[in-house]
């Protein structure tokens, strides 16, 4: 698997750039390893988070990183939220579907603890809303949905889907997820009633018969573990995606 693509452009002004594919395995370690310098604040953020450059073994890319010290204080979700933004990775990697940017969660970084997630190069003008509209869109959009309910997403804005400039649909700001109460909220409710492919059902079966990666499990209580796999169990005894009945199951803003 490979994780974003893009073409080098040197006269590219803002500190965004774009950069060539990088697989996997090389961006978790490139990540875990590689040395970190801040290159400035990412707007529009409800936490601090920054836009950063890592270096590792010739290798050079850029990462969002979010430091604990930079969360707001929420009333229902512990202080921590990186650990959750590296678990929906956790998750997606176990169910094979390479919708979230590898992410890992280091000690060492500029304001300490926080998670790294590999910036992928994208078209910021598209969206959930104006890509669900195309077909070719479909099968990764209804993987997201299927991933937020199993991680039981409370913050899938429009904006969290992007269209990477490989055409890749990647799934990102994950860090208000596995709350052991279902809390649910999200814009994407297209496939309400549609049944679940088969593939996805061999996935999500896969995930409960090896259950949750250990380093995610490790982070959270018992009951939300027990939670996330009912969930999946849920999902699939249901054998569809499901429906908003009241339409209170949305996030603000939508984009």
């Amino acid at each position: 698997m490979t994780a974003g693509t893009g073409t080098s452009d040197a006269g590219q002004q803002s500190p965004i750039r774009d950069r060539l594919p990088i697989a996997t395995d090389r961006a978790l370690r490139l990540l875990t390893e590689g040395d970190v310098e801040l290159r400035g604040r990412m707007p529009y953020s409800s936490n601090v988070t920054f836009l950063v450059d890592v270096a590792h073994d010739g290798l050079d890319a850029q990462a969002i990183y979010k430091p604990v010290r930079g969360e707001r204080p929420l009333w229902d979700f512990p202080s921590g939220l990186a650990h959750r933004e590296e678990g929906a990775f956790l998750v997606d990697e176990a169910l094979g579907w390479g919708l979230v940017p590898p992410t890992v969660v280091r000690d060492d970084l500029p304001f300490d603890h926080g998670s790294l997630q590999l910036f992928m190069p994208s078209n910021f003008e598209e969206h959930y809303f104006t890509l669900v509209s195309e077909d070719r869109f479909g099968p990764e959009l209804q993987r997201v949905c299927a991933l937020d309910i199993v991680i039981n997403n409370t913050d899938r804005k429009s904006g969290h889907c992007l269209l990477g400039t490989d055409g890749t649909i990647w799934a990102i700001d994950n860090g208000l997820s596995f709350h052991s109460q279902f809390k649910l909220r999200t814009v994407i409710w297209d496939f309400a009633g549609e049944g679940l492919p088969e593939d996805m059902r061999r996935d999500l079966r896969g995930l409960l018969e090896t259950g949750l990666p250990e380093p995610l499990a490790a982070e959270l209580s018992p009951q939300e573990v027990d939670a996330t796999l009912d969930r999946t169990e849920s999902l699939l005894a249901a054998g569809r995606f499901p429906s908003d009945g009241h339409g209170h199951r949305w996030p603000w803003p939508l984009v």
